[in-house]
């Protein structure tokens, strides 16, 4: 009886050849798709930029929200490798980060230009130019990879810093973890979480929360909840899920409106 073939890859379906006869049916097995993790990350995003622009005082949400730019993260990686037209993909993503600029000055300035805080999306934009930069010596041998690869986690560092860009470069290097790291063995899932715990524990930290355990002190930082996020990652398994040219939308356009929306009433609040 003849194997059979794996499923297209431009339908999203993501073939994992170490599946054997005998598994769990498609039907029975728990999974997110990709319409299942742009929707959390519009929503925890949304509790983070509340809490910025109303609520300064409810940390709860901003805990909340920072599960969102993993997330958003690992999702830009699988735009790049499932997109049918890499052009014009990036053409967007640079259309909607110009778009959003001034809705962001505004919401985390006050202002409508803000030269040291750029929004999200020209992190991933940069973050989509360095896995471009590796993909076009991927044939090469391993030992010229991994200079390319040690080349442009250093060229990421430099670009973050230098655009000013949200997150600045350690935003630009999870993009490049979840790229380095793509797939579903053990080791990928071992190196996202090593170093999605070493960005947002030793790199970004920050704000502190004080547990005790066992009569001893353990700081928590406030950026440490962004680990949360391999967990929907990792029940994700490369299927799109529902989508259509509205969908589509409502993921680009989110972001600006939702910004313009949240300074807007913040701004008549102030006014009252």
């Amino acid at each position: 009886m003849a194997k059979p073939k794996p499923p297209p890859f431009n339908k999203g379906a993501f073939y994992l050849p170490s599946q054997k006869e005998g598994t769990l049916t498609e039907k029975q097995k728990f999974e997110l798709t990709s319409f299942h993790l742009h929707i959390m990350a519009m929503a925890f995003m949304l509790c983070d930029h509340i809490w910025v622009a109303l609520v300064a005082g409810n940390d709860w949400l901003t805990c909340i929200g920072r599960i969102a730019f993993p997330i958003f993260a690992f999702m830009t990686v699988e735009g790049y490798f499932h997109t049918k037209d890499l052009k014009k993909y990036v053409k967007r993503l640079f259309f909607f980060a110009l778009v959003s600029e001034i809705p962001f000055n505004l919401l985390s300035g006050g202002a409508i230009v803000n030269p040291v805080h750029q929004n999200v999306l020209w992190t991933f934009l940069i973050g989509i130019g360095l896995i471009w930069l590796n993909e076009k010596f991927s044939d090469r041998n391993k030992i010229f990879r991994f200079l390319v690869g040690a080349g442009s986690i250093v060229l990421g560092f430099f670009l973050g810093i230098l655009t000013f860009c949200d997150y600045h470069y350690a935003g630009i290097i999870t993009v490049l973890v979840f790229y380095f790291f793509r797939g579903r063995k053990l080791w990928n899932f071992i190196g996202q979480a090593f170093f999605l715990w070493y960005i947002n524990f030793e790199i970004l930290g920050g704000l502190s929360y004080v547990l005790e355990f066992s009569g001893k002190e353990i700081f928590f930082p406030q950026q440490g909840f962004a680990v949360l996020a391999l967990i929907p990652i990792w029940l994700y398994r490369g299927k799109q899920g529902f989508y259509n040219k509205t969908v589509k939308a409502v993921y680009y356009w989110f972001y600006p409106v939702h910004l313009f929306v949240l300074w807007a009433i913040s701004f008549m609040m102030s006014l009252l």
